[in-house]
Formats: structure tokens, sequence, C-alpha cells
């Protein structure tokens, strides 16, 4: 696949967009006219900087309204072209965008689009230049790339071909099959962009909510599947508008374009034709262990809030300050360790989730994903006689471990000798159910592409959820057998409970860990007799649940004495409390499925405002 991206897409000076464009990977660049309209370096400047970082200029773009005018506007549309044509010989690029008009003084007439057309690509080729005619999904007349390709390809001339658009076809709900009816040799360049579903005026979605492939819910798959079989091996270019990119790093939104086109090129929601050639998304099995960054003082707290949940020391390390807590298929480490990354994530966010341990079958197969998709690994002095256990970099500079599934046993029993207490025989939790992250609000749709991209794991729709003091966005990824679930959250509301955890915080993070159990009245009765401090829900809540699902009195009363939130989905239950937040940072919570596979979101705002209630407490909780 060769990649490009139009320079439209990442904020910035054109100097600047360009370096993070070469920095990321790509192969080449569209030149957006407004960028190298406010740039002091002449187009030539611009050439030479390309040739430096290695990266061809795909295209430069966009010129609109070509076809259809009366005179004199038809005159002037003319000698702007020519105009064009001179900048785009001094950039160094032989292809030029051409939109389908939105003109009001255009001209419906047909024939006329075509001599137009014709006469356009008449004069690029006595300059050796050539026109890529797009419809765009608002055109005044030519608004669907089937019409498109028709005026391509009855215009007839080597000059003259089609630029094929994701966001005008696929927000249109053009059928992919119609690309089947389109020559390769005509298709000049692919531009691709995904975007959520939304009912909105086309423009404006196109302006403000497109996305990179795999971020949001375009049948990209479908598209690009069609436009490989036609024989296309041109450039496949990003061309993103999309608020929250402009406000964000130059390098960190390229970087993320480079991966979704990675992603698209293996297929995002499935395999495409050159995924074999290819390494394949990481299927992990199951959260092998989270990892907590500790001081002595803060191991003590969070061990005081582990224990009322069932949890046990089982063992130190073999040679570091690092206590192994475990329950059921759970594996909690606690790591006090002075030196290294821990100890440096300790000093910046405070005692926290500094790493997560993913079982997967194939190690050096999830490395070679990750290289391919250029996450950064992490490496760091292991001893002679340590277990190597590979990492990359993940959400807020914390660590993703590959753990080999078939020897995890032999992992644990090797690092942890010093047995202190025995595991429970009846453990009250069984497993890691979901783990939720926080990060600002323009860093959410990064970390959506960063595992969605690195993992076979799937999406659910993207929700608002109502905090007190603002909206917060919130969408779920998920392994196929729901063994590996995450849920990100951001928010633009400075005030809410997502901000302010960022802003404690000091970047992204875990913001609660969910455990799951086959009873949570028993948990809950327990975490009670041990003294952990839950979080306290409203009575009107479960006096509103006895009328809005016609629940017992007996059951209701004994759901707001242990303060359980209820949810139902059909026949399928679930039940959740959740602890109070410890140091201000990291909450737990306690779920009961009953055959439900949501995270219980109408429920989110009865604990956003019981959260907002409690004035923290500047020692232990919140």
């Amino acid at each position: 696949m060769k990649t490009s991206i139009a320079t439209v897409s990442i904020s910035g000076t054109l100097d600047a967009k360009l370096q993070a464009i070469a920095a990321a990977g790509y192969d080449g660049a569209e030149i957006f006219e407004n960028d190298l309209l406010s740039t002091h370096h002449s187009a030539r400047e611009i050439a030479a900087m390309m040739r430096d970082l290695g990266l061809a200029c795909t295209m430069f773009q966009p010129f609109r309204d070509i076809e259809g005018l009366p005179e004199p506007q038809r005159a002037r549309a003319f000698d702007r072209l020519e105009r064009k044509f001179d900048v785009m010989q001094e950039l160094g690029t032989d292809l030029l965008l051409a939109c389908s008009s939105c003109s009001p003084l255009a001209d419906p007439d047909r024939a006329r689009t075509i001599a137009d057309l014709h006469e356009a690509g008449e004069r690029a080729a006595k300059r050796g230049l050539r026109i890529g005619y797009e419809a765009l999904a608002w055109g005044r007349h030519v608004n669907d790339h089937r019409d498109a390709w028709g005026i391509v390809r009855d215009v007839d001339h080597p000059a003259i071909g089609l630029v094929l658009d994701s966001f005008h076809s696929l927000s249109r709900r053009i059928p992919s099959s119609s690309i089947g009816d389109i020559r390769a040799d005509k298709l000049f360049i692919v531009q691709v962009a995904d975007a959520p579903v939304l009912d909105m005026d086309l423009l404006q979605w196109s302006r403000h909510f497109r996305s990179m492939p795999g971020q949001g819910d375009f049948p990209l798959d479908d598209w690009a599947d069609a436009i490989r079989r036609i024989g296309y091996d041109g450039y496949w270019s990003l061309e993103i508008f999309n608020d929250r990119f402009r406000a964000g790093s130059a390098h960190g939104v390229a970087l993320d374009g480079y991966r979704s086109l990675r992603l698209m090129q293996g297929g995002i929601a499935r395999p495409s034709a050159e995924a074999a050639a290819l390494p394949p998304k990481i299927e992990p099995h199951g959260v092998e262990f989270i990892e907590f960054a500790a001081s002595h003082e803060e191991a003590d707290a969070l061990g005081a809030m582990l224990r009322p949940l069932g949890f046990h020391p089982t063992a130190r390390h073999r040679s570091k300050d690092v206590t192994r807590w475990q329950q059921g298929a759970i594996n909690i480490v606690i790591n006090c360790e002075p030196d290294g990354l821990a100890h440096a994530f300790d000093v910046v966010h405070g005692a926290s989730v500094c790493a997560i341990g993913l079982t997967v079958a194939d190690v050096p197969a999830a490395l070679a994903r990750a290289d391919f998709l250029r996450v950064p690994r992490f490496e760091q002095a292991v001893a002679p006689d340590e277990w190597p256990v590979p990492s990359v970099r993940g959400v807020g500079g914390s660590l993703l471990y590959f753990v080999d599934a078939a020897t995890c046993d032999a992992m644990w029993a090797h690092e942890f000798p010093h047995l202190l207490e025995p595991a429970p025989e009846a453990p009250l939790l069984t497993a890691v159910d979901h783990i939720a992250q926080t990060m600002q609000y323009e860093e959410f749709l990064s970390w959506l592409l960063f595992y969605v991209a690195m993992f076979d794991l799937g999406k659910t729709p993207q929700l608002e959820i109502a905090d007190p003091m603002g909206l917060v966005q919130s969408q779920a990824v998920e392994s196929a057998n729901k063994a590996v679930r995450f849920t990100l959250n951001g928010s633009l509301a400075a005030q809410s409970l997502t901000s302010r955890f960022v802003q404690n915080y000091f970047g992204a993070g875990v913001q609660h860990l969910a455990f799951a159990t086959d009873d949570a009245f028993a948990v809950a009765d327990s975490a009670e007799k041990g003294g952990l401090p839950r979080l306290a829900i409203p009575r009107n809540y479960h006096d509103d649940l006895e009328a809005r699902w016609g629940l017992a009195p007996e059951l209701v009363k004994k759901m707001a004495a242990a303060d359980l939130l209820y949810d139902r989905d059909g026949d399928a239950e679930y039940l959740q409390f959740y602890s109070r937040a410890f140091a201000r940072r990291v909450f737990f919570e306690v779920v009961e499925r009953r055959g439900y596979t949501g995270y219980g979101a109408v429920n989110a705002p009865i604990r956003l405002a019981a959260q907002a209630h409690h004035k923290p407490d500047p020692l232990t909780y919140s």
C-alpha cells in the first residue's frame, strides 16, 4: 500500500505538518491550498523540503467550480486553472483535485460538463499534468461517484481521471459494488476517511466529524475491497476534517493516520485480501495481571481495600519489592520498587495502575503487529534470573505486557517463589470483567484506534453519559470471548469527574477496575464486614427500580442496603456496586452478569452523581 495524507488533516504550519507526516512513515502528502497560501515558503521551497523528507507530493487540492459556468465566469475559471498548473509544477506534483461544482451558476447540462472537463484535460496534458474529478456529496449537480465516473468515462481524455473519496460515497450510502464499473487506469487517487453515522447536514458532517479508518462506523472494508478488486495500485490518502485533530499534536495525529491505513490494509472488521501477508491482529485470551505502582504506605492502604474484596497476598517476587495478590483468575501485582518505571509512575501519578498483562498465543506475532503499526516497545533491563515479558507503551505511558498463554503458570512460579498466604479456596470474585481508562477528550479517538488496530477487539456503540457537571463520551472495546474488555472515557466538561481525574492524575490512566462475581450480594456483605468504603446510592434510585421493573419490595430493600445498582435487558440482568475511590484516583466495581452483555450505562449518571456528592478526603478516599 502506498500511503499519503492531506495536510489539512493535521495541525500546525505547513513545514511542521510535513515533518510530522514524514516522521510517521508516509510515502507522500497532498498539499492543501490553504496550507500553501498561509506559509512564507515558496512552492519551490516546499517541493525541496518534501524531497529532503522523502515525501512525494501526491496531489494539489482543491480546485473548485471548473464545469458548467457561464461567461465571463468560465474564462476566469480557466485562467485560474492555468495559474494552479504553475503552482503544481513548482510543487513537483502532476495531479490536481477538481471538485464537482457547487456554484449556483453552474449549468446542469451534462454535455457542457463533459466539454469543460475535456478542455481542462487538453490544457493539463500540454503541461504533462492530470486532473482528478471528484463528486462532492453536496455537489450541486454531480454528487454521486457513479455520475462522476460516467462523466470521466465519456470525457475520454488521458489527463482526466476520477478521485474516489470514501466520505462522499459512504455518507450517501452509495453501494461499494458500483466501484466495479470503474477502470483502474482512470482512478487517479483514492482518499480515505471514516466517520460516525450521524443524521445531519452533509457539509457540516464532513467538515467536523470525519475520523481515521477504524474510529468511525463506515463499512470501509467493503469499499476498500471493491477498489482492490479493480486492480488499483496507487496512493491511499487520508483526508480528514476533524476539530479534535486540528487541536491535537501533529505528530500524534499523523501517526494515528498511518496506523489507520495499515489497519485498513489488513481489514478493519474482517480480514482483507492482503491480510495474510501482514502481521495479524492480536487475539487477547484474557487479563493475566494488573500492576499497581505504589509506595509502601500506599501499598498498605491499597491492601486494606483489596482484602475486603477477597484478595490475599500470595507471594513475593524473587528479587524485587513486588507482591502478588490473588483471587480466582485475578492477579494484582503491587510494585514498590524504589527504581524503574513503576517508581517513576508512582512519583508522577501516585498509587495507580502502571501496567496490564494480556495473555496471547504468540508473543513474537504480537510484537510484529506492534512494529507494523509503529507502536513503541518498552525496553528495560532484565536480570539474568528474571523471566522476560515484552511490553509496549499503552494509555498514559503505562505498559501493556504480552504474556505467553502456554507458559504463564511457569512464569508465576518462577517470578514469585516466596509464598505468603494461600489463595482463597472459595473466591468471591472470579475474573477481571473490564478495565475503565480515562483520557483527555482529544485523545479518545487515538486510543480507540490503538486498541482496534493492535488487537482483535470489537467496538460497542459510542455513548454520551450525563455527569452532573457535563457530558462524558464513552465507548467499549471487547474481545469476542468477552475475557478482555476496556471502556474508554473522555469529557470536554472541565468539572466532570472524568476531567477532574485527568487533571488530578496528571494524565490518562485507569480510573476503575471491574471484577466479576457470581453473587454480588455476598461480595457486598463481605466487603462491608471487612470495612471497604462503599459508594452510597440514593434511596430514590431504588424506589424507582421497584416501580420501573416491578421488582419485589424485599429484593429492592436488599439492593438498597448493599448499594447495588440494577439493569435489565430482556431476561438478562446486571447487578453492580462500587467502592469509594482509593487516594482520589482508582475505584473498584463488582459486577454480576446474568446473561447481560452491556456495562450498565443507564446507571452511570447515578454513579457519577453519587461520586460528585462526596467531598474528597485528603488522606485516603474520595
